[in-house]
């Protein structure tokens, strides 16, 4: 059968693996001429450009061309804080960085471009380009410096002369007297005794037996009916710390507070910190004590406090008559302070709990001769 466009028609070949190999035969091309005797022109074959032999390239990423990861852009900012006020450039650590290692020949080598010159905004922050290398002093701009506590020294009543002196909590016949060395600022500002949260003057007195539960600064009032403990200080002014005290007056608290033992006459006065005790047998002693002679705990019968002699009424009015009547019992504690860190918090309980050992035998005693 003849066609009208390429003459007679070709018998179709026999199915065959070469024959399928050779495709250009039918495809066309209109610059080849038309093979002899009619039929579809044969395509050239097209020349490689490569031999076969060699493989083609591979594609790489540009990210694995790098071991750090992407090139960071140079139009790329970073806010970095510096000294407030500062407008140079000093402040702002930034070191020029350095050209990547290449882990082979064919990698390109990637330079970080050079910092431009700081820009300053109206907080004060420096503008520095983003760079892989900043210090970590830079990185981390809202890091603080540690502040430390400043010494304090003495200071005059005259500097706390606002706010109010605190209320002695005495009453006669009572188990226990604490004796504080003098009333701090949230404590004279509140007007309750020990009112610091960090002070642990509350805590101690439950976790050693004094008193059954926890009480509050709120309750001291209230102390001497529920568990008869009283409250009273060697100084009465308040301040900060007990750096700002005075050795004279501390020693001119030790008579006041030895009338107030004598006027209530507890059982036992519990000294709330060693330097008060020090106080203490500086005037009774007239030296301070010795290393070996302090202790805490119960103090010798002779260290008693409140100790009065029996007196009889003179003729022509005069001083009332006195019974006589052979002291409290001293025992010293630690300070409650939160402060106070020279003792470790089980050394401060094992000291408290020998108080409240004696005051559960005592509510005991006392709860067995009322039956």
């Amino acid at each position: 059968m003849e066609s009208p466009f390429f003459g007679q028609e070709p018998q179709p070949k026999a199915a065959s693996f070469q024959g399928r190999l050779q495709l250009q035969e039918y495809m066309f091309s209109p610059t080849a001429p038309p093979p002899p005797g009619g039929g579809l022109p044969v395509l050239p074959a097209i020349p490689s450009h490569r031999p076969p032999s060699s493989p083609a390239p591979l594609r790489r990423s540009s990210r694995k061309s790098t071991p750090l990861g992407p090139v960071p852009s140079p139009n790329r900012v970073t806010r970095h804080r510096t000294a407030a006020g500062s407008n140079c450039a000093r402040h702002a650590r930034v070191s020029t960085p350095e050209p990547l290692a290449s882990s082979s020949a064919s990698a390109p080598i990637i330079l970080t471009p050079k910092p431009e010159p700081l820009d300053w905004d109206s907080d004060g922050l420096a503008l520095v380009p983003y760079s892989s290398t900043v210090t970590p002093a830079a990185q981390t701009p809202g890091a603080r410096p540690k502040r430390k506590r400043k010494a304090t020294g003495y200071a005059p009543p005259s500097t706390y002369a606002h706010l109010p002196p605190l209320t002695d909590i005495l009453a006669p016949g009572l188990l226990v007297l604490f004796v504080g060395l003098n009333p701090g600022l949230r404590t004279a500002a509140l007007g309750h005794a020990y009112a610091h949260p960090s002070n642990l003057f509350w805590k101690l007195l439950h976790s050693s037996g004094i008193t059954p539960r926890l009480c509050s600064p709120t309750e001291d009032r209230k102390l001497p009916h529920l568990y008869g403990l009283g409250n009273t200080n060697i100084v009465s002014r308040p301040s900060r710390n007990g750096a700002e005290l005075s050795k004279a007056e501390m020693d001119e608290g030790v008579d006041v507070l030895e009338d107030k033992i004598r006027g209530c006459r507890p059982e036992v006065v519990c000294i709330v910190g060693k330097g008060i005790w020090e106080s203490i047998w500086r005037v009774r002693h007239g030296r301070g004590i010795r290393k070996e002679e302090f202790r805490y705990g119960w103090q010798d019968k002779g260290e008693s406090m409140g100790v009065a002699v029996k007196r009889e009424e003179e003729e022509g009015g005069g001083e009332a008559p006195n019974e006589a009547w052979a002291g409290a019992k001293v025992f010293v504690a630690t300070s409650t302070s939160g402060l106070a860190a020279t003792l470790r918090p089980a050394e401060k309980e094992r000291i408290w709990r020998e108080l409240g050992e004696w005051c559960e035998m005592r509510r005991a005693q006392k709860s067995t001769r009322g039956r």
